[in-house]
């Protein structure tokens, strides 16, 4: 696979009015206002409706959480002024803190956040797990509500600082299957949705009503104390003129530059080239479980058979490059759940004669595959693009869909066959904590129609999983942990790519920018 050539020079780059985005105000207005280029459009900005990350980073301003993940991923009071539970496990009475106000001014209350976590306990797979146990949830009065169990589930913390965010009952009333039409919320940030231009732009303005936590910024816990006026998100599907706009002032931060430009960027003048991401980014090839030719668990094994994480990391990052890590299996390296279990299938000698000699068993009988690839969204696009080589290796009937990424997020959906619009495979990635916990990490739910887009099925993983969320120790975790790769490695819900550490580029006036799994815009200032 030849890898994508860019030029790299400053003159290839364009000039600054090539770039099509817009000129900073050289005033001190400008020093207030963040240009940020995010990894891809904002094209649905409902964080129940859709799993993107884009809309996860968007959500994060806007909508506040009961809990918030620190550094080391311990669940920190966020909404919360205190959380009790009963002896027996079975009821926690959580405690909003004072002067929490929606961005209507209207204050935040108990029955707001009922409403919210009922809304998202019908989509997230931890949500799901707690619907199941729940005798009932009420607010007892205006700032404070209790969860009545049936049975314990004493990681409610955990689940509801992933991702899980409170929004006014008016809206969290909406079915969870169906798009929010308003983004009210009472995080640091007010979404300006007059100005939102799907495909060009998303502005927040500060929240001035925000009253932050006292304790000290740490990942997306803490006080979270805004020293902007505005962040503005501008799109542009061209890395090299973000690249060269971040060079100009033109833009004051891009989350995702290209690998490519990364040597550029590091030589410029007030360009600050930094990893700030805490655990990395893990791809996956994912497929559709529903319908031919890859609900054939044979096929799926000979895309796994051929795969080189190495070539992946090369598309991704560069050859050889040291922000990347192969040999990766179901788990985040480093973290407790990670093992070697059945790794052999990951790094061992890519046979491509035993690939085909699998299509061959299959039954394959030329069907088209269509493999949907992302041009504005250049990570992505990389890994679609090496797997669609590689099903063209072992004869597969390709048909390569290139569009752009809030298409491609709408296609995904469908549960058609691909004679009707429906997909065969798409790569896509994730963050390293999510890949960690089998409790929030989508893609290894077997749950077949109520899964995430692919909807694998397999009881047996959903078994472990079980077992998983009821183990009474770490050593219990972690054995389930190699029965769940083991498992993977065989049913091929999806394969592993590899994990990198995506750098960000900013300019070197805006500071403060946190380690974080996710980029934040509280604690960042602008001289």
């Amino acid at each position: 696979m030849k890898r994508r050539s860019l030029l790299t020079g400053a003159a290839a780059l364009g000039v600054a009015g090539a770039t099509g985005l817009p000129r900073p105000a050289f005033s001190q207005a400008a020093n207030r206002v963040i240009k940020f280029v995010p990894q891809a459009n904002l094209a649905n900005p409902d964080p129940v409706w859709t799993t993107t990350i884009v809309a996860a980073n968007h959500a994060h301003m806007v909508w506040d959480q009961l809990w918030n993940f620190d550094e080391g991923l311990t669940p920190r009071l966020q909404m919360l002024a205190g959380a009790e539970t009963s002896a027996d496990g079975l009821t926690w009475k959580l405690t909003l803190r004072d002067g929490q106000l929606w961005h209507d001014g209207e204050k935040v209350l108990a029955r707001d956040c009922v409403a919210s976590l009922l809304r998202w306990m019908k989509r997230d797979g931890m949500g799901q797990r707690i619907a199941s146990q729940l005798n009932e949830m009420v607010a007892t009065s205006d700032n404070v509500f209790e969860i009545r169990l049936k049975k314990p589930f004493p990681l409610i913390p955990m689940a509801f600082a992933n991702n899980c965010h409170m929004m006014p009952e008016r809206m969290a009333r909406t079915d969870a299957f169906q798009q929010i039409t308003e983004y009210v919320g009472s995080g640091p940030f007010r979404f300006v949705r007059d100005e939102w231009v799907s495909g060009s732009r998303a502005v927040y303005a500060r929240n001035e009503r925000y009253v932050p936590r006292s304790e000290a910024p740490s990942n997306m816990s803490g006080g979270k104390v805004v020293n902007v006026d505005r962040v503005e998100w501008l799109i542009t599907g061209d890395p090299s003129s973000a690249a060269a706009a971040v060079q100009t002032g033109e833009i004051d931060w891009v989350e995702q530059p290209l690998a490519d430009l990364l040597p550029v960027l590091r030589r410029a003048n007030g360009v600050v080239v930094e990893t700030t991401d805490l655990f990395g980014n893990a791809g996956l090839i994912r497929f559709n479980h529903m319908h031919p030719p890859f609900n054939n668990q044979k096929l799926r094994q000979a895309v796994l058979a051929v795969t080189d994480q190495k070539d992946f990391m090369a598309a991704v990052m560069g050859a050889d490059s040291p922000l990347t890590q192969t040999g990766v299996g179901v788990f985040t390296p480093g973290t407790p759940l990670a093992s070697d279990a059945g790794l052999e299938k990951i790094t061992g000698r890519r046979d491509m004669a035993a690939a085909r000699r699998l299509v061959a068993e299959s039954g394959y009988k030329g069907e088209r595959a269509v493999i949907m690839a992302p041009t504005d969204f250049a990570v992505i696009n990389a890994m679609a693009q090496v797997t669609a080589q590689l099903c063209r290796d072992l004869g597969i009937n390709v048909d390569y869909v290139a569009t752009d990424w809030g298409a491609l997020v709408q296609r995904r959906a469908s549960r058609e066959p691909v004679e009707r619009g429906g997909w065969s495979i798409f790569c896509t990635f994730g963050d390293g904590f999510t890949f960690s916990n089998p409790a929030v990490y989508t893609a290894l739910w077997g749950m077949g129609e109520r899964a995430w887009f692919g909807w694998y099925n397999s009881p047996k993983m959903e078994a472990l999983r079980d077992a998983w969320f009821d183990a009474p120790d770490l050593a219990t975790q972690q054995r389930l942990g190699r029965e769940m790769q083991l498992l993977a490695m065989d049913e091929v819900p999806f394969v592993p790519l590899g994990i990198w550490r995506q750098p960000i580029a900013r300019r070197s006036n805006v500071t403060g920018v946190l380690r974080a799994t996710r980029p934040l815009f509280w604690n960042v200032r602008k001289a």
